[in-house]
């Protein structure tokens, strides 16, 4: 190993074991999240019953984002990311002893899915900002890289993992894991990773002030600020995929509990190579062009590919198209922001872009379920044998959902496009 990757190492030392062991915690709660949603579907055979389990996860973050961004600049970044990490272990420790008792219901898992919405609410901007204080700022790129990594093995191995511990020994199994997961992720936060506290000058600032002065820094810098709301576009269009996406491949007489394993596998394959790629790419001439190109490419071809296509290599195949490219976004996006805040507003910043850039997810698994539920379905059961409808998407539970791909594949087009013509008019000039 050379010096420099040596000294590479030692100066990254901190940030790998708290994005290694943070990445096995995260692992584990995508297992119960996939689990969960497997257990759903099968108890209520409902789209919008099962993506409400994720619009209870993220309503919290939204509604309390900013206040939440605001205490973090004010909290102990360390201490704040141990205790919310304990309470959302709690929760399901919650979820295990009524899965024992045999008592869970659907609703208890809408309220404990708010609850760990509420805790990541306040987690995620102190571990952002964690995350700025023990980067080096030359490293941002590649280890904007090694997380879009992470999240990729995430994608890959917990549908996989999870469907298998889910089939054979159960949803206690699942939630053992995870709770394993959090137990060494909190270990090595506590004791081998040292967070400062920062300055922390607005200490005596009230909450509310704080949080407006996240929203101000947004008003004085449009392109920060254009490129949250390009992002909630993309978010609607994506999470209604979310919620279209287990019912498709569910419902379809090829797919199934193991199909949609694969599918949502094939996702992490993807982003694991565009992490990779975000890793060792120059630094473009374009950081903004980059990243609205990128998710143009991602959010057509993906929903016009599985709109059309029955068979489930072509549906994975598809997931790779549309998620390839995710990661290059990602790192891109990440170096803006990160060079562009100050440290210390960054907790109430990224809370403000939690609010403006993840409201839409909420709104789009909600829409997609009703689509999906009320409207596609309905409407294929009703279209005529050999219309236009039924060729295109085909007939039976699952061609509705087809549909709604179709939709979102146009309105994702549509959006990239015209929002690609205002970020046009920015030009950002990276620091050195």
């Amino acid at each position: 190993m050379s010096k420099q990757a040596v000294q590479s190492v030692k100066e990254l030392k901190a940030f790998f074991i708290l994005w290694s062991t943070q990445s096995l915690s995260q692992l584990g709660s995508s297992m119960t999240a996939f689990a969960l949603t497997l257990w759903l579907y099968e108890k209520t055979g409902s789209a919008l019953q099962t993506a409400l389990l994720a619009i209870c996860t993220y309503v919290p973050y939204i509604l309390m984002s900013v206040l939440a961004g605001a205490l973090s600049d004010r909290w102990n970044k360390k201490k704040t990311m141990l205790v919310c990490d304990s309470l959302a272990a709690l929760c399901t420790v919650i979820t295990f002893i009524m899965l024992k008792l045999d008592v869970l219901e659907t609703w208890h898992l809408y309220v404990l899915n708010a609850i760990n919405g509420l805790m990541n609410t306040v987690q995620q901007p102190a571990g952002e900002v964690a995350m700025t204080m023990i980067i080096p700022p030359k490293y941002y790129q590649r280890a904007s890289g090694l997380r879009s990594l992470s999240q990729s093995l995430i994608t890959i191995l917990n549908p996989i993992l999870a469907a298998a511990l889910f089939s054979f020994l159960g949803m206690e199994a699942v939630i053992a894991v995870d709770l394993g997961s959090f137990l060494i992720a909190f270990a090595a936060l506590g004791l081998f990773v040292n967070i400062s506290d920062g300055q922390r000058k607005e200490k005596q600032e009230s909450v509310f002030k704080s949080a407006k002065n996240g929203l101000l820094f947004l008003k004085r810098n449009p392109l920060i600020f254009s490129l949250i709301l390009f992002m909630a576009g993309v978010n609607f269009v994506a999470s209604a995929f979310d919620a279209v996406l287990p019912a498709y491949v569910l419902s379809s007489p090829s797919g199934g509990q193991n199909v949609l394993g694969a599918v949502t596998a094939s996702a992490g394959i993807a982003t694991l190579i565009g992490s990779g790629m975000a890793s060792l790419l120059p630094k473009p001439k374009d950081r903004i062009r980059v990243i609205y190109l990128t998710m143009l490419i991602s959010l057509s071809t993906e929903n016009f590919l599985l709109a059309f296509v029955r068979q489930p290599i072509l549906w994975c195949i598809g997931q790779v198209i549309g998620w390839v490219l995710v990661p290059v976004m990602s790192a891109n996006m990440d170096v803006i922001l990160r060079s562009s805040i100050p440290v210390d507003m960054q907790g109430r910043v990224y809370a403000c872009r939690n609010t403006l850039q993840f409201f839409t997810i909420p709104i789009g698994l909600f829409i997609g379920g009703i689509m999906v539920d009320d409207v596609c379905e309905p409407l294929m059961e009703k279209a005529a044998e050999g219309s236009l409808l039924r060729q295109w998407f085909g007939a039976g539970k699952g061609s509705g959902a087809a549909l709604v791909m179709f939709i979102l594949g146009v309105l994702g087009a549509v959006f990239c496009l015209v929002f690609g013509r205002i970020l046009k008019k920015y030009h950002y000039e990276e620091k050195a």
